[in-house]
């Protein structure tokens, strides 16, 4: 009987706690009000965009009258859309909860850029600001239009560049395409330039941006101007160049590389030069290697120089040497980084590399190699 009464007890409070927690339990309120006041920036403003050095926009606006937590968005959308499938949507600041967002001219650039406004075109688009909570999102009872006058380049740099055609050392074939070396802005906000040492013979030639599937492809007008989609046409004979592409500014240099000597820093002069001979490389074979003797002992020091010509056919030089102003001699055990190239000055004797001991008076193999596939660019003296 007691154990009886004492489970009717346990039911009876079980049952009280279950009608307590029911009572305390509200349905979840997912109503979110939308944004009733834009303030900035003002209806129709207009913007030059500079993306590389221009600063930042600030987009403002009234908070939601909610005193729960909501995310922010600023929409864009062509002058004739509804914001229900906007071109771009840029979260507000403080990851969302912010009724501003703080907007690059880059990005601004590419909003532009996807809504088809062209390089060196200006064109208007409408922005709202989209307030949401859990699944439930309104938009903005009113939206401002604002005018973007885009700069010259394309707005979405690819991650990697290549060369592909039937001008080009590896033909059509887009899986062998070859490589540019993407070089690093020298400042912040700078453009990233991409780089290529090739030969180019009659034919035609493209550059994508992916070496499978369909890429976006470019090409170069006048050798100065880069244009979405076609080919750039090669005429006369083969000669090695170096490609500077810059996409950010549409900009593009076609510089022939003319020679490339082995120039002895104590004679002064150009020893021998090296023959092109593929993917991105100089090289001769057999070259004796004499180290000049002077007064105070062999002095070996060296460094390279490029005689160039522009699509005029004006010829400069341009120098490429070691990191270090002063070497010590460098030994089989020498680390590879010794050798990397850089762009140097004309002094005779500063910023030389210098050669083996080992290596005088023997026949050796001298390589000069710009492969984009290698870390650095990079030099050679082997004892054959």
């Amino acid at each position: 009987m007691r154990k009886i009464i004492k489970l009717s007890l346990v039911i009876t409070l079980a049952l009280i706690a279950f009608t307590s927690c029911k009572k305390d339990t509200k349905s979840l309120d997912l109503t979110v009000p939308p944004v009733t006041t834009i303030l900035a920036p003002e209806d129709g403003a207009s913007y030059n965009l500079n993306p590389s050095t221009g600063p930042s926009i600030v987009f403002s606006w009234d908070a939601a009258p909610t005193p729960d937590v909501v995310l922010y968005e600023v929409a864009f959308d062509k002058p004739g859309g509804d914001f229900s499938k906007p071109v771009y949507k840029v979260l507000s600041d403080g990851l969302g909860v912010s009724a501003q967002a703080t907007i690059s001219q880059a990005t601004l650039n590419t909003i532009a850029s996807l809504a088809g406004i062209a390089a060196l075109g200006t064109g208007t688009l409408k922005w709202a600001v989209i307030v949401s909570k859990a699944t439930n999102a309104r938009v903005s009872t009113v939206s401002h239009t604002i005018q973007l006058s885009r700069p010259a380049g394309f707005a979405v740099i690819p991650n990697a560049l290549y060369l592909t055609g039937s001008a080009t050392e590896q033909g059509t074939d887009i899986t062998k395409a070859i490589p540019f070396k993407k070089i690093a802005p020298t400042t912040a906000g700078g453009d990233v330039i991409f780089e290529l040492y090739t030969s180019l013979k009659p034919g035609t030639y493209s550059l994508v941006d992916n070496n499978n599937g369909t890429p976006n492809a470019y090409s170069i007008e006048n050798n100065t101007t880069v244009v979405a989609g076609g080919t750039t046409t090669v005429t006369g004979a083969q000669n090695v160049y170096r490609l500077t592409i810059d996409l950010g500014n549409a900009a593009a240099k076609i510089t022939q590389i003319v020679s490339v000597g082995f120039f002895s820093a104590p004679n002064n002069a150009v020893e021998f030069t090296l023959p092109y001979i593929g993917n991105s490389q100089w090289e001769i074979d057999n070259q004796t290697i004499v180290i000049p003797q002077e007064s105070y002992g062999l002095d070996s020091r060296y460094k390279y120089k490029f005689t160039e010509a522009d699509a005029s056919g004006n010829q400069s030089v341009e120098w490429f040497g070691s990191f270090n102003s002063d070497n010590s001699d460098p030994s089989t055990s020498t680390q590879l980084s010794y050798y990397y190239m850089f762009l140097v000055d004309n002094s005779q004797f500063n910023f030389c590399f210098k050669i083996d001991p080992s290596a005088n008076n023997k026949p050796c193999n001298v390589n000069v190699n710009y492969s984009t596939t290698i870390t650095n660019y990079t030099n050679s003296i082997t004892i054959q």
